[in-house]
């Protein structure tokens, strides 16, 4: 046990506070790119209501693609490839087993996780997308596999052309995204 919980040691110091700009940055890419999406849930072209298009992964996805947009999660790879794999797979899921929600919910994490993992497209917040395709409520079940579509890939793309307009607009090389597409 000694042994184990040594492991758990920390080994580095927290990190210093990034600077203001950073910040500043990645508060103003966030609330774009939900703002954005906000306004075009109200046009949503598959009779969806208010706050369906705006499912909580997306949120997630705003701390990665603004707060940290030089790792490799918050890649456009990771971000599309991540919704899109782990919606797949949290709708199958459903469909097979939703009556199951406990067992159904677990799976749908657990895939996404290996889906990603084999797709080389892991971006943590799939994980969630997943999960809010089983416990999303009848407004998400009805969707099915337009899920995917939306709220899923369009929101990605949606944040994808914040991340593109937002963190290039700094002066600092580090925000500069993407680091790679593909």
């Amino acid at each position: 046990m000694k042994y184990y919980l040594a492991r758990m040691r920390a080994k580095d110091a927290c990190p210093p506070q990034k600077p203001m700009t950073h910040i500043f940055w990645s508060g103003l890419g966030s609330f774009m790119a939900i703002i954005l999406m906000s306004i075009y849930s109200k046009e949503m072209p598959f009779g969806q209501t208010d706050g369906v298009f705006l499912i909580g992964s997306f949120g997630a996805s705003a701390v990665l693609l603004y707060g940290a947009p030089d790792a490799i999660c918050s890649q456009p790879r990771n971000l599309v490839g991540g919704h899109v794999v782990s919606a797949v797979v949290g709708v199958t899921v459903f469909l097979v087993m939703g009556q199951f929600a406990g067992l159904a919910s677990a799976l749908a994490v657990s895939l996404s996780i290996v889906a990603m993992h084999l797709t080389r497209t892991m971006h943590p917040p799939g994980g969630a997308t997943a999960l809010i395709a089983v416990i999303g409520g009848s407004e998400i079940h009805q969707l099915g596999y337009v899920y995917v579509l939306s709220p899923v890939l369009i929101g990605a793309l949606i944040m994808l052309l914040v991340a593109l307009l937002i963190n290039n607009l700094s002066s600092n090389d580090k925000r500069h995204y993407p680091t790679y597409w593909y």
